[in-house]
């Protein structure tokens, strides 16, 4: 038996599929988070014995008529794999929006149960819905459901109330109005329509009884004008992510992440001690420096990545990421593009892969395609590593270098984006209509699911991709081209170096021109936490967390002992890593929701350049500023730059000629 979980976008749907199948899906507090169906078992202690259930959840929908990519998915699956039962997930706080859809399924002929979501809000609000007479108007189940309470669900009355109307096989009537009606006529269509709005306004005033009125202002529109505000919002939001990184990065995270560390480095000395001396030294440096080292270097960070997603996953449930997407929305509709981008780049500060598919909510291609080269800019958790590591051993944890990468992300983007629609030439007009979530208490529980579940798929991957890149970077740095054991003293000598070196001296004029650091850049596009990983073989340094041993030396010059860079160039160094190209995994995500690799090549390109310049600026600045001359290869840095800048210019004037030979035409 096939269940399809079917319903508006933000009605509860993903959160009712992970409490029915035990599965640990990604949810928002606003719509647009699921983009691609998800399956899974209903847990057998929902169901009556002897029954096997599988429940499918799809992207929210508004309609049967699909406006985006993500709500055609929806109707396909609906329409073409024929569900046994469709579950509608139904808002019980905004039942005369979700109820247009309920009407358009229950013409489809397969049986609806529909699920009563979010009640617990409504006895809160005093609204009460007569459920009984609710079903008795549709002609079908109706059962009220908590999908955030685990004790008062209503989940086992859903289970049972699908399946046993899947064993009555009894056929549920349409709706009188839609009867003798032709679908495929566009006139009869759209009297179809507003027959369906008439009934559920009608069945709205039935069922439903509410003790505060909406046209009258309540606590959390007073909050919105607040947080919302066109000139206080970006203060607020300011502010707000400043104590997330000094929560995460500066105070909770550091100290735990010390905990952490020291239980490895207590692993590291006990391998160290069972494999005594007279293991083969490229054997125990594989071991404990490749691997161990490696590896343990990454994962020093996991505390402080864990703290930031808990922090994150807190405002998400609020609402109030909902009301950063409408607060961006003024902003990015002067570069082309509307808050529905927002969305796929907060997602993206999860991961820069399942922001990318999130772009699916967008129906303009230009802007789709816009969405999904500029979402990976947005700090993702493969590279807090990288931001933890530099903020720590450079700027004493300070929060605002994490808090700035993401402000410098999103004014790169507002950037990038103006010149992207200039490039393209589109001027057509950005709209974005966006439903604002409650405010609500935030669930520490889903928040710790949520990270618990991010925090596993980092250290799986620092358990395959990371290891394994890792191991690899360490027999690199200890073997020469011939095969021999690269002489102590002389790290230049070996195949990675050699490999790196020819590369370092594109690196010069951003203030890195040092093979490690080629090296280590050139790892960071396998997955961004090589970066941390690599650093750490190179440089033969376990411990991130604890920067004393990485102290400064006191020469005036704040070079740091064992990297050789001083704290511009690490900025630089910094910078560069975020903001060009991401791994290759969330490449090929590109690659997908693009569909087509002109967009493709010239978003690696765009993004290449973009962190190249400003690294090369960061540098040449910062070390004017601090030394008051500039930096060395500032000629070079400048041509590349120059040439970078000069190709997008002679993009933007082609299509403005073009647009000229068009307008003349026209006329």
């Amino acid at each position: 038996m096939k269940i399809a979980l079917t319903g508006n976008p933000n009605s509860g749907k993903t959160t009712l599929f992970n409490s029915i199948t035990g599965k640990i899906e990604h949810v928002g507090n606003w719509p647009g988070v699921t983009v691609e169906k998800k399956e899974g078992p209903v847990k057998s202690s929902l169901l009556p014995k002897g029954q096997s259930v599988t429940v499918v959840d799809l992207p929210g929908a508004y309609s049967m008529s699909p406006y985006t990519s993500e709500e055609s998915i929806t109707r396909d699956f609906v329409m073409d794999e024929s569900p046994d039962v469709i579950v509608n997930i139904v808002d019980a706080t905004n039942i005369s929006r979700s109820l247009f859809f309920t009407t358009q399924l229950l013409e489809l002929g397969i049986p609806v149960v529909v699920a009563l979501n979010k009640s617990d809000l409504n006895s809160k609000k005093g609204t009460i819905i007569d459920s009984a007479l609710l079903s008795e108007v549709l002609n079908c189940p109706v059962v009220d459901t908590i999908a955030t309470d685990s004790r008062n669900s209503g989940l086992g009355d859903l289970a049972e109330a699908a399946v046993s109307l899947k064993l009555k096989k009894a056929k549920q009537p349409a709706p009188a109005f839609s009867k003798g009606i032709d679908p495929n006529n566009k006139e009869e269509a759209e009297e179809l329509d507003k027959k369906r709005y008439d009934f559920v306004s009608s069945v709205v005033k039935r069922v439903e009884r509410r003790t505060v009125s909406s046209s009258s202002q309540t606590g959390q529109d007073k909050l919105d004008r607040i947080v919302a505000h066109k000139w206080l919002g970006l203060p607020i939001f300011a502010a707000v992510i400043w104590v997330v990184f000094s929560i995460s990065q500066s105070w909770v995270g550091p100290w735990l992440a010390d905990i952490l560390v020291g239980w490895i480095d207590g692993f590291y000395g006990l391998v160290e001690g069972v494999i005594g001396e007279g293991t083969n030294p490229v054997i125990s440096s594989l071991l404990l420096d490749g691997i161990i080292g490696g590896v343990g270097a990454v994962v020093g960070f996991l505390p402080l990545i864990m703290v930031l997603f808990f922090m994150l996953a807190l405002l998400e449930d609020s609402g109030y990421m909902a009301r950063v997407a409408l607060l961006m929305d003024r902003y990015f509709k002067k570069i082309g593009l509307s808050g529905k981008s927002i969305i796929p780049m907060i997602v993206g500060t999860g991961c820069a892969i399942p922001g990318i598919m999130a772009t699916r909510t967008i129906k303009s291609e230009r802007q789709r395609r816009t969405t999904a080269m500029l979402t990976p800019f947005m700090p993702c958790g493969a590279k807090l590593p990288i931001i933890a590591l530099f903020a720590g051993v450079f700027f004493n944890d300070n929060a605002w270098v994490g808090t700035s990468m993401y402000f410098l992300a999103i004014a790169l983007i507002i950037v990038s984006g103006l010149v992207i629609k200039m490039i393209t030439g589109d001027n057509s007009v950005s709209y974005f209509i966006m439903e604002l979530p409650e405010y609500r208490f935030p669930s520490f529980k889903r928040a710790a699911i949520s990270m618990m579940s991010r925090a596993k798929a980092f250290i799986i991957k620092a358990g395959t991709i990371i290891l394994v890149c890792n191991a690899l970077v360490q027999l690199l740095q200890t073997f020469t081209w011939t095969g021999q054991v690269v002489p102590e003293g002389n790290p230049g000598a070996s195949i990675l170096a050699a490999i790196a070196s020819p590369l370092a001296w594109i690196f010069i004029p951003l203030g890195f021109g040092i093979w490690q650091f080629a090296a280590a850049a050139i790892t960071g596009f396998i997955a961004k936490e090589n970066v941390v990983g690599t650093l750490a073989v190179t440089f033969s340094v376990t411990n991130f967390i604890d920067v004393e041993e990485l102290a400064l030396v006191a020469d005036g010059s704040q070079v740091l002992s064992v990297f050789g860079i001083g704290s511009v160039a690490a900025l630089s160094y910094l910078i560069f890593n975020l903001f060009t190209p991401p791994c290759f995994a969330a490449i090929g995500s590109m690659n997908s929701e693009m569909e087509s690799r002109k967009w493709l090549w010239g978003a690696i390109g765009f993004q290449l350049g973009t962190g190249y310049v400003m690294a090369f600026l960061v540098y040449q600045l910062g070390t004017l500023f601090t030394q008051g001359t500039l930096g060395s290869g500032f000629v070079g840095g400048l041509i590349a730059s120059a040439l970078f800048v000069g190709v997008i210019v002679l993009q933007i004037s082609k299509t403005r000629k073009y647009d000229v030979q068009r307008n003349l035409k026209a006329a």
